[in-house]
């Protein structure tokens, strides 16, 4: 048998972990070898990691740790044997690509607490583009876990923090000051996803967490070193669409949440690409999620009643809440090819016999309805059961629950109880007022939307937080922007911005903004009947930078749909279309393969589009001139 270095190579790898625990080190390296994840004892006796890319710090030497019952069980603590294993595999996904890959070293550490005899795992895995560990403590009873990581930015990187203020619904603003990991202010508080860029711009990464259930949500507190300490949901101050809703609460919710049994942490994680396109493609958070039970979903993401798709919506462009005014709705969502059509509360206002006679009306014209509740209404799992039997009565397709505006754990458990009943009742489910995605939309596929996401539902500006979001928020997945807008809403933005903006801000269930009367009248409109919901394949182009310009290039089928937003600042910018259409240069040679192009541009005024057909191929080059908060959208076919 001829000697294999890269076999070798992977089996050293894979081995690392075992063979450097009895040193009180234990280092799991990705399959390709780039990133790794060295746990230590810690200079202060207290267990601490660092995590590398190329050799180069992404995560400087930090403290690692649970708390439980208030003692840090990670202060003083021993490392034991380490029980490697793998993962490789691949899934059906709707987000930046139609297939998951889940690829990793993993190692299980056995971790003793002498102080107390406790002893614990901590599972750590190594992606090509990311890590992720949790805690797992076994035991009975109830105990209070709380959190002792902090996660230490190198000096100098770049962050994209969110404002704190209006929970996942806040900015991400550009300080005055600096924007680099220094400029955090001791005290301040921000949301996962948190995006850094390392100084020489060599890595970019983001930290947060997976499978979240079960547990209260993490959020970050800087310190006055700028280190991030991660807390959990019932540390953060309450956001005011919480105190106003939820006011008796807000003193309960302050106070840790018990666990029974044992106790599984979240997945910290932490995304790392060498460029904006392996960050955005990255799949660890739902990897890291159970793969969904097939008693629930027979053929997982593709059991048949589960659909992604376009919607129509009645609210930020005019809202007509009579039954004849929402099949005037259906029948305009038909024409535009849409899926469904997304009804506000005033659908409670009437006899149930009317809702079904708008949801067969609807039927007929290929058109389904998904029915908004607060969550306070049905939070109860009587009432629930009861709003689902109605919806399965006369045959609405899915809900849309809002205002949970919080992360304790009495609050994270709804989204899985209100998922699973839905699942049982087979019923799509959108859940608004949210928190990040954490990928229960693994487990439970009928969740086809997520906001947790400053939308167009607030008001402007829009140009700058456009094109920071596909790089913050996004990188946890679906959000709900609910994107498109014409109108008075447009803004700081121009129309190709608007049409870039459903390309780019994906959610299986993409839902505009634009009265459908707009959309259809719109010099844009045949390319808004073409854009879908999910892809199967993205490539973020080299001349996206946060907060300054966001270009995707995304394929469904064989066509390619190249979407541009842009900030403030007007630029040109010139796009390489062999960057996504290679393949095609590959197989023809020279300019390579044609493509029939629709090209939609930024015009004289911001509300106006100049729009172009012509033949591309695939070794050509777009110069695109974008206006401040301006777009450019290409639709390109074989």
């Amino acid at each position: 048998m001829p000697f294999d270095l890269k076999l070798v190579k992977t089996l050293a790898l894979t081995l690392l972990a075992v063979f450097t625990a009895g040193a009180q080190t234990v280092t799991v390296a990705s399959p390709d070898g780039r990133v790794q994840f060295v746990l230590s004892a810690g200079a202060q006796g207290h267990l601490a990691y660092t995590v590398t890319f190329n050799s180069k710090n992404i995560i400087d030497p930090s403290p690692l740790g649970i708390v439980v019952d208030k003692v840090d069980l990670a202060d003083g603590a021993r490392i034991g044997m380490a029980d490697s294993y793998k993962i490789n595999e691949a899934y059906p996904w709707y987000g930046p690509h139609s297939i998951a890959v889940n690829n990793c070293n993993g190692a299980k550490v056995a971790v003793t607490h002498p102080k107390t005899g406790t002893a614990y795992t901590l599972d750590i895995r190594a992606y090509n583009d990311g890590v992720a560990f949790r805690h797992l403590v076994p035991g009975e009873g109830a105990r209070t876990p709380d959190e002792a990581t902090i996660f230490r930015v190198p000096a100098g990187s770049v962050i994209a923090p969110q404002n704190y203020v209006s929970g996942y619904e806040g900015v991400y603003p550009w300080r005055t000051t600096t924007n680099t990991i220094e400029g955090m202010m001791d005290g301040e508080w921000t949301h996962p996803p948190f995006t850094f860029v390392l100084r020489d711009k060599s890595a970019y990464a983001s930290i947060t967490e997976g499978a979240l259930v079960n547990y209260s949500g993490m959020v970050f507190q800087a310190d006055a070193d700028s280190a991030l300490h991660a807390r959990l949901g019932h540390a953060e101050p309450t956001a005011f669409g919480f105190r106003s809703r939820y006011g008796k609460d807000v003193e309960r919710l302050s106070h840790p949440a018990a666990i029974n049994g044992p106790i599984t942490t979240p997945w910290r994680i932490v995304m790392i690409g060498a460029d904006l396109n392996a960050l955005f493609n990255c799949d660890i958070v739902h990897n890291v999620a159970p793969p969904p039970d097939p008693k629930l979903f027979p053929k997982g993401m593709q059991t048949d009643w589960i659909k992604p798709g376009r919607a129509v919506w009645n609210y930020l462009d005019g809202t007509d809440s009579t039954v004849e005014g929402q099949k005037e709705m259906a029948r305009l969502a038909s024409q535009l090819g849409f899926e469904y059509n997304v009804i506000e509360g005033f659908w409670r206002n009437w006899p149930e016999a009317q809702l079904k006679e708008l949801a067969d009306y609807s039927r007929e014209r290929g058109v389904k309805l998904i029915i908004w509740s607060s969550r306070i209404s049905v939070q109860d799992p009587q009432k629930l059961k009861e709003w689902f039997d109605l919806c399965n009565r006369v045959g609405v397709a899915g809900v849309k629950i809002d205002f949970f505006d919080h992360e304790h754990k009495e609050v994270v458990d709804l989204y899985e109880m209100m998922a699973k009943a839905a699942a049982e009742h087979k019923l799509l489910v959108d859940f608004h007022g949210a928190n990040k995605p954490t990928g229960l939309e693994r487990t439970y596929p009928n969740i086809i939307g997520i906001e947790g996401i400053r939308g167009m539902e607030f008001f402007p500006p829009y140009a700058q937080h456009d094109v920071v979001l596909p790089f913050t928020r996004m990188l946890a997945g679906m959000g709900d922007y609910t994107p498109t807008h014409f109108g008075s809403r447009l803004a700081d933005t121009t129309w190709a911005h608007q049409v870039a903006n459903a390309v780019i801000l994906q959610s299986p269930l993409l839902v505009y903004a634009a009265h459908p009367v707009n959309m259809l009248a719109n010099p844009s409109a045949d390319m808004l009947k073409s854009i879908p919901s999910h892809w199967d394949e993205t490539v973020v182009l080299p001349v996206s930078e946060i907060r300054e310009v966001a270009a995707l290039a995304r394929r469904s089928g064989d066509t390619w749909f190249l979407a541009i937003t842009n900030g403030p600042t007007a630029r040109n910018v010139r796009i390489d279309l062999s960057a996504f259409l290679g393949r095609g240069l590959q197989q023809s040679g020279g300019r390579g393969a044609s493509y029939h192009a629709t090209l939609i541009r930024d015009a004289g005024e911001a509300a106006a589009v100049r729009i172009e057909h012509l033949t591309l191929a695939a070794g050509d080059t777009l110069s695109v001139d974008l206006h401040s908060g301006g777009g450019f959208v290409a639709r390109l076919k074989k």
